[in-house]
C-alpha cells in the first residue's frame, strides 16, 4: 500500500471514529440534563457533575501528550475507546449519581455535545499526519463538519428515545440512550484498530523527546492562555447547561429541546463549509476573530430574549458564525508547530480547555438556580468578546510558515 493510499485510509477511518464518538455525546449531553432535572436534581448539582466531567477531559488530554509516544497514538485511541464502553456499561447497569459522577471523573464523558478528552488532540495531530500543505484546514474543516453533524443526530435521537419505555430516571433519561452510548465506544475501539502505523508520525521516531515543546513553546503558551479564556466561557453555556436554562426558563422538554439543538449543531456543522474557503481569502487569523465577534454578541441576545421561538432563532444564527473559528484554530496551532511536537502542542492547548471550562457549569448551575435569567449567556458573551480582541492583538503581526497555504494571512 503506498503512503497516499495508507494516509487516505487513516484518514477516513479517524473520521469513522470522530462521528460514532460524537454522535454518541451529542446524545447524552441533551438527554442527561433534562432527566436529572425530572429526577429532582438542582441545576447547581448538574453543574457540579459537568464540572468533573470537562476537567477530567483536559486532565486526560494532557496526559495523552506526555505517555503516547511510549504507547503509541493507535494504542491509546483503541484504550480510549473501551473506557467510553466502560462509562457507557456502567450508566446502563447503575443509575446513580454517584457512578454517574465516576464515569465523568474518568473523561468518559461529554456535557457539551463534542469531545472534551484526550480523544481530540490525538485526532489533531494523526490527522496531521495524513495531510500536507494548505490541506491542513480542509481537513479539519471536513473533521469539523462531520463531527459537528453527527452530535446533532445525537441530539435529534433524544427525541426519538424518549418515546421507549423507562428503566429508569437518570443515566440519560433512560438506559437506551447510555446502552447506546455503550455500543458507540466499542464501535471507536474498532476503527482506531484499523489505522496504519503512519498516524504514529514523529512521536515513535523521537522517543520521548517529541513530547517537549521546544522551539513552538513561547507561542503554544500564548495560545494556550487565551483558549483557556475562550473555554472558560464556553464552559458556561455547554449544551447540558442550555438545556437546563431552556427547560427552566421556557418549560420545553426533550421533545423540542432534541429537534432545536439538532437544528443547532446543523447550523454550526454548514458553517465549517466556509472555513477553508474564508481561511484562504482572508487568513486563517482574521477568519477566526472576525467571524467569532458577531456570534457572542448573538449569544448575549440569545439571554435577552423574551420568547422561546426568539432565543431558539437566535441561538441558531448564532451557531452558523460560532464555530468557524474551531477549524481554523486548529490549523493554526498545526501550522505554527514543528510536525514532531504537533501532540504536545495539541495536547497542550486543549488540556488547558478542560479545566478551565470546567469551573464554569458549577457556577453556571447556581446561577440559574437562583435566576431564571440567562446571566451564563451574557458573561460568555462578553468574555469571549475579550477573548477574540486579545487573539487579534497579540498573534496578528505573527506570520505563518509558507506550507500553511495562508499568504494573505496578516498573522
Amino acid at each position: 500500500m503506498s503512503a497516499g493510499t495508507a494516509a487516505a485510509r487513516d484518514r477516513r477511518w479517524l473520521l469513522v471514529a470522530a462521528g460514532v464518538r460524537n454522535f454518541a455525546y451529542g446524545l447524552i449531553s441533551v438527554d442527561i440534563g433534562v432527566a436529572w432535572r425530572e429526577a429532582g436534581f438542582s441545576p447547581a448539582l448538574i453543574g457540579a457533575l459537568f464540572s468533573v466531567a470537562l476537567f477530567a477531559g483536559g486532565l486526560t488530554g494532557a496526559l495523552a501528550g506526555l505517555v503516547s509516544h511510549r504507547i503509541g497514538r493507535r494504542r491509546l485511541m483503541w484504550g480510549l475507546g473501551l473506557i467510553m464502553a466502560a462509562g457507557g456499561g456502567l450508566l446502563t447497569v447503575h443509575d446513580t449519581f454517584a457512578v454517574a459522577a465516576a464515569v465523568a471523573a474518568l473523561g468518559a464523558f461529554s456535557p457539551s455535545g463534542k469531545d472534551v478528552g484526550a480523544m481530540l488532540p490525538l485526532d489533531q495531530a494523526a490527522l496531521a499526519e495524513t495531510a500536507t500543505g494548505d490541506e491542513h484546514t480542509r481537513i479539519y474543516a471536513a473533521y469539523n463538519l462531520l463531527t459537528t453533524s453527527a452530535a446533532a443526530l445525537g441530539a435529534l435521537a433524544v427525541a426519538g428515545l424518549g418515546l421507549l419505555p423507562r428503566w429508569g430516571p437518570l443515566a440519560g433519561a433512560s438506559r437506551f440512550a447510555t446502552a447506546l452510548y455503550a455500543v458507540c465506544g466499542v464501535l471507536v475501539a474498532l476503527s482506531y484498530t484499523r489505522l496504519s502505523p503512519g498516524v504514529e508520525g514523529g512521536s515513535r521516531r523521537e522517543g520521548g523527546a517529541w513530547t517537549r515543546l521546544r522551539r513552538s513553546r513561547p507561542v503554544v503558551f500564548r495560545l494556550t492562555a487565551l483558549f483557556g479564556v475562550d473555554a472558560l466561557a464556553g464552559g458556561l453555556v455547554v449544551q447540558g447547561i442550555m438545556v437546563v436554562w431552556f427547560h427552566d426558563r421556557f418549560g420545553v422538554g426533550l421533545a423540542t429541546l432534541g429537534p432545536l439543538l439538532f437544528v443547532v449543531n446543523m447550523a454550526a456543522a454548514a458553517s465549517f463549509l466556509a472555513a477553508a474557503p474564508l481561511a484562504r481569502r482572508f487568513g486563517i487569523l482574521p477568519t477566526m476573530v472576525f467571524t467569532h465577534l458577531p456570534s457572542n454578541i448573538l449569544l448575549v441576545l440569545v439571554a435577552l430574549a423574551p420568547s422561546f421561538p426568539l432565543a431558539a432563532a437566535l441561538l441558531v444564527a448564532r451557531s452558523l458564525l460560532s464555530q468557524l473559528d474551531v477549524p481554523t484554530r486548529q490549523a493554526y496551532t498545526m501550522a505554527v508547530v514543528d510536525p514532531e511536537e504537533r501532540t504536545a502542542a495539541a495536547g497542550v492547548t486543549s488540556a488547558v480547555r478542560g479545566p478551565a471550562a470546567a469551573i464554569s457549569p458549577s457556577l453556571a448551575g447556581i446561577a440559574l438556580a437562583r435566576s431564571a435569567l440567562g446571566i451564563p449567556f451574557i458573561l460568555a458573551g462578553v468574555i469571549k468578546v475579550g477573548y477574540d480582541l486579545s487573539l487579534w492583538t497579540m498573534f496578528r503581526r505573527v506570520r505563518l510558515p509558507a506550507s500553511a497555504g495562508s499568504a494573505r494571512d496578516p498573522s
